[in-house]
């Protein structure tokens, strides 16, 4: 009996809110039980869609774990360690749902060009060296188990905007920095919510600065 693990991130670039990853164990006998419910990447899905096979999804798999990177993590690890970035701070979480969920084989959605390089670094990190990791680019679109973890990270990503809207009464927009909502929403809020905003992003920064310019040309 071979246990698969595929593993997918939600919200990385995100300006407002958590990042999450997910990872789902399921054993590989039982892969087409995820695609015969229409699991697929879940940017290729409706709201809807997903809160629906993601229901269906946990009573399919063996296990699942869902990891909350919180911004406040994020800004420590880019702003205070000149060593690490957002994708090595993403290994270090796959790291650790392998090494909780145990699989014969890891799946990874890789969000690093370099391939190597992180498929090493996240091996380092493992438990059992035996694990065969599996590292590609668009692995959600390739990988079933993948596309299963990418549903689930995406649910817990737009539930917590939804928290994020209840706690400051308002819409946030995608939360994304392209979105003119969250850009509008920032100009507005950064004082008021801090901890939700990732001020290691250079959207948050760039409108600091212009803030206090605007400040000082008052004088």
């Amino acid at each position: 009996m071979v246990f698969v693990f595929g593993a997918d991130e939600a919200g990385k670039g995100s300006l407002i809110g958590n990042l999450y990853l997910a990872g789902v164990l399921i054993e590989e006998s039982k892969t087409e039980d995820l695609k015969s419910i229409g699991a697929k990447d879940s940017k290729l899905l409706t709201h809807k869609k997903r809160i629906e096979l993601a229901k269906k999804i946990k009573t399919i798999v063996k296990n699942f774990l869902i990891l909350e990177i919180t911004p406040e993590e994020i800004d420590n690890a880019i702003l205070g360690n000149n060593t690490l970035n957002l994708n090595w701070l993403e290994g270090d979480h796959i790291a650790e749902l392998i090494n909780k969920l145990s699989p014969d084989k890891a799946i990874i959605d890789c969000p690093s060009p370099n391939l190597n390089a992180f498929k090493n670094y996240v091996q380092k990190q493992l438990k059992n060296k035996t694990i065969e990791l599996i590292v590609g680019h668009k692995m959600d679109t390739k990988e079933i188990t993948v596309s299963a973890a990418s549903i689930l990270a995406k649910v817990a990503r737009e539930e917590n905007v939804k928290e994020i809207e209840k706690k400051v009464g308002q819409s946030i927009g995608s939360g994304y920095p392209s979105n003119p909502t969250c850009q509008e929403f920032l100009k507005k809020n950064f004082e008021k919510y801090p901890e939700i905003f990732r001020k290691s992003w250079k959207t948050y920064q760039n409108n600091i600065n212009n803030n206090k310019q605007k400040i000082l040309g008052d004088f």
